[in-house]
């Protein structure tokens, strides 16, 4: 067994081994002139703190640490420490792939894990976020009440897609400003984690991102079943289908909105302000206060960026836009009027579907990115 001994200051007075009831140490401060001699059967470990204190060092007027320097112990010591600082020939120094200790898979797993839990014991937002959504679902539902069998004029076709669109901000904005300060309480502690060497920022984001894709699916089955069922749209696989796809695509891309604007801000407070403007603007473009074909040309452009405006596209084309029956007090079917006045096309379902899945993967890219580039941790 080895001692490294120090004197306040931080200063060496005796680096090597004890020997058997610590004879080596003995021997070596007796051997200093004036250190008393350690008495039988007394604590050796007491006997070294009392001999080397600096009051001791006063009155036998010496320096251990000189002592130690000048020593044969102190000689060997560097002899040996020279000697295991040149690698032997043909070695190589010590390298890892990566910092951390596990692959990226195993913390992935280890992340998604942390998530779920950390999910599980948090149902003040779990719940709420449900309870929330069916009560939404219940409150549209009877206030829209079979509207989605009423299309034979313009004003019943609005009312059907005011439903919509009511439901697409309700719920959407609903979810990304819930999910804000969980997102913010989780960074704090990924920053002292990741701190540690535990994990990288992309682990970390990916399971960010995906322990919310089973809490949203409940949600949008609970919303949908409900409202299609209460407004009474066609009960057809396919169009029940492209409700519950759109709505669900709806309330990942919001909810991957707010966690966005965390990562790329100090905290959830400011990332709601900013949210809350891009709420609005995406209330102007979505295509039902304004149809965009009647925006100005020099705006028209952001109606396609709107990820709200495809929501709405989307939700209108899939559920009316085959329609052949005429609109009372028109000459066209329902089909040619959503085209002429909305321009949506029910053989775009599928570019549709494709803008909806991009929106969802860009925000939570630009999540993932945020979270690894950006810092706001003060110490």
């Amino acid at each position: 067994m080895q001692l490294f001994l120090m004197k306040r200051g931080g200063e060496e007075i005796y680096v090597g081994p004890l020997g058997r009831n610590s004879y080596h140490l003995i021997e070596y401060f007796e051997d200093v002139e004036g250190v008393r001699k350690i008495k039988d059967g007394y604590n050796p470990a007491t006997w070294m703190l009392e001999v080397t204190t600096q009051a001791q060092e006063e009155i036998l007027g010496v320096n251990f640490a000189e002592i130690y320097k000048d020593s044969n112990l102190y000689r060997r010591n560097k002899e040996v420490i020279n000697e295991q600082s040149n690698p032997p020939t043909g070695s190589k120094d010590l390298s890892f792939p990566t910092k951390y200790s596990q692959s990226f898979f195993t913390q992935c797993k280890a992340c998604l894990w942390k998530q779920h839990n950390s999910y599980w014991r948090n149902p003040s937002y779990t719940a709420t976020r449900i309870i929330f959504t069916t009560v939404i679902a219940l409150i549209f539902g009877t206030i829209f009440w079979n509207l989605g069998k009423k299309i034979g004029t313009q004003q019943d076709l609005f009312n059907s897609l005011g439903s919509m669109y009511a439901a697409v901000l309700f719920i959407g904005i609903q979810n990304g400003q819930t999910v804000q300060p969980i997102v913010d309480v989780e960074r704090t502690v990924f920053y002292r984690e990741k701190a540690a060497g535990m994990y990288s920022a992309l682990p970390y984001a990916f399971a960010q991102v995906l322990i919310e894709v089973p809490h949203i699916f409940l949600q949008t089955l609970i919303y949908g079943v409900i409202v299609y069922s209460c407004i009474s749209f066609d009960w057809t696989a396919v169009k029940f289908f492209w409700y519950l796809f759109f709505m669900f695509m709806t309330f990942m891309y919001f909810t991957f909105y707010g966690m966005m604007a965390v990562a790329m801000t100090p905290n959830s407070d400011i990332a709601a302000i900013v949210s809350s403007a891009f709420y609005a603007i995406w209330n102007v473009f979505a295509g039902y206060l304004i149809p965009r074909p009647r925006i100005p040309v020099w705006w028209r452009w952001y109606s396609w960026a709107c990820p709200v405006a495809w929501t709405l596209y989307g939700l209108v084309a899939s559920q009316f836009g085959d329609y052949q029956s005429t609109i009372e007090g028109e000459d066209e079917t329902v089909q040619q009027y959503l085209k002429r006045y909305f321009g949506f096309r029910h053989d775009f379902l599928g570019a549709i579907a494709g803008a909806m899945v991009g929106f969802t993967l860009l925000f939570a890219f630009v999540f993932a990115f945020s979270i690894k580039v950006f810092n706001f941790q003060r110490r």
